[in-house]
């Protein structure tokens, strides 16, 4: 069973709805109305020792990714993030000023660059380090930017290079120390907090790659109800990769995960009007009527398979 078909199953509609409740499960955050011109964004994410980072990983490297996943959660709604919970489950091993030190500094030194505050949370002991974030942010009303609302003709967009974090972690497990740069982009992943910000009103649809650009986007076209022509040579990439052949290269990229960059889509006048004024953004392909991922490699149809993420 995948995760998002145990969440169907067992927790979409499990609940009633509360009068405030504007977006619950099945997007990046659930939205709730704050006042009438303000809702509040909010998200879970857990990362687990030897599931979502090596137990080897430094402890600061740990607290900034375990806040930066959910940043980038709150950056594909759009929202601006204003404050974090912690919930912290530790070993012994980890229950000492040479791990805490490091870990706090780490929390510290995200939630600063951010503008983030850190307002609660649970500390508990545990066989295995888990840590828990809770994510809160703020969007004008009804202004978000959701992953069902993708439109025929739009441009497929990224906001950077993908597959370098995945390339990375796969070279760490097979023993290697990958370059120094493409480990930075495993341990410390940017999320694109002023980019989503920058999108509300321009972007249709959007959603952040965190189990894959072609897991992901495909929860941008089931939610949509389209397809997506994806141009594989027009994906951003790092000149690091440029050894691989065409089908690594795709498994990083489409399979692999760990990008945290925002995955979008927009009209193409509102592309070309946002492109002359912004952040360079990269288009990788088009929202087609047909449903179903078509991958192409400079015009030509390739086969390959998608799979994502996969926590079960």
């Amino acid at each position: 069973m995948s995760e998002f078909s145990l969440i169907a199953r067992y927790f979409q509609g499990a609940t009633s709805t509360h009068h405030s409740t504007r977006l619950g499960i099945g997007d990046d955050c659930a939205i709730s109305q704050l006042a009438d011109d303000c809702q509040l964004v909010s998200c879970t994410d857990t990362l687990v020792s030897g599931r979502h980072f090596l137990p080897d990983t430094c402890p600061h490297a740990i607290a900034y990714k375990s806040v930066a996943v959910n940043l980038s959660d709150l950056a594909a709604m759009g929202a601006t993030p204003f404050a974090i919970l912690l919930a912290l489950s530790l070993p012994k091993s980890a229950a000492c000023d040479e791990f805490l030190g490091r870990f706090a500094k780490g929390l510290a030194d995200i939630c600063q660059q951010f503008g983030v505050e850190l307002i609660g949370g649970d500390t508990t002991g545990n066989d295995t380090l888990t840590i828990t974030i809770t994510a809160l942010g703020t969007v004008p009303a009804n202004s978000a930017l959701y992953r069902h609302t993708a439109k025929v003709h739009d441009i497929i967009c990224v906001s950077g290079e993908i597959g370098s974090a995945n390339y990375a972690l796969s070279q760490r497990l097979a023993g290697n120390s990958p370059p120094a740069q493409l480990q930075q982009a495993l341990d410390y992943p940017m999320p694109q907090v002023a980019l989503g910000r920058q999108l509300l009103g321009v972007a249709n649809s959007m959603i952040d790659i965190s189990d894959g650009l072609g897991q992901d986007l495909g929860h941008i076209l089931a939610a949509s109800g389209v397809g997506a022509r994806l141009d594989l040579h027009k994906i951003p990439t790092n000149a690091l990769l440029g050894k691989l052949d065409h089908e690594q290269l795709w498994q990083h990229q489409l399979n692999g995960g760990d990008d945290y960059q925002l995955l979008f889509t927009l009209s193409p006048e509102k592309f070309t009007e946002f492109n002359q004024h912004s952040q360079p953004i990269y288009a990788i392909g088009e929202i087609v009527p047909t449903q179903g991922l078509q991958l192409f490699w400079h015009d030509t149809p390739v086969d390959f398979p998608i799979k994502g993420w996969q926590h079960f």
